[in-house]
């Protein structure tokens, strides 16, 4: 078995979107994952189990993973939960309208001058 320790750097901790993510993140992994928070641990394929962790911002987790992809697995969900704060790194992505245009509908096209 293989272990991670990980500082959790989101303001909220792992409340309920963030640990959704994280719980996404590890369900892509076919190692069996376990994280653990203090005294307590739990399943970290579960979104219940890991919510009812508490865990919070700056809080020191440890991650174990045994399996075939355990050390990819401790390298992505360390990364993860160091980078919650960080625009796009949560897996949650904003989509942005394109310049000049609504979403749905394409911008205008450029002019091009013609030279004679």
């Amino acid at each position: 078995m293989l272990e991670r320790k990980a500082l959790v750097r989101g303001r909220e901790g792992l409340h309920a979107r963030p640990a959704t993510e994280f719980v996404k993140l590890a369900r892509s992994f076919s190692s069996d994952l376990e994280i653990v928070c203090g005294e307590k641990s739990a399943n970290a394929k579960s979104a219940v189990k890991l919510m009812l962790l508490g865990v919070k911002e700056l809080d020191e987790i440890t991650l174990r993973a045994q399996g075939a992809d355990a050390f990819e697995a401790l390298e992505t969900l360390s990364n993860f939960v160091a980078r919650l704060d960080e625009p796009g790194d949560s897996g949650l992505r904003a989509v942005a309208a394109p310049v000049g245009g609504d979403i749905g509908r394409p911008a205008p096209t450029p002019a091009v001058a013609q030279t004679s």
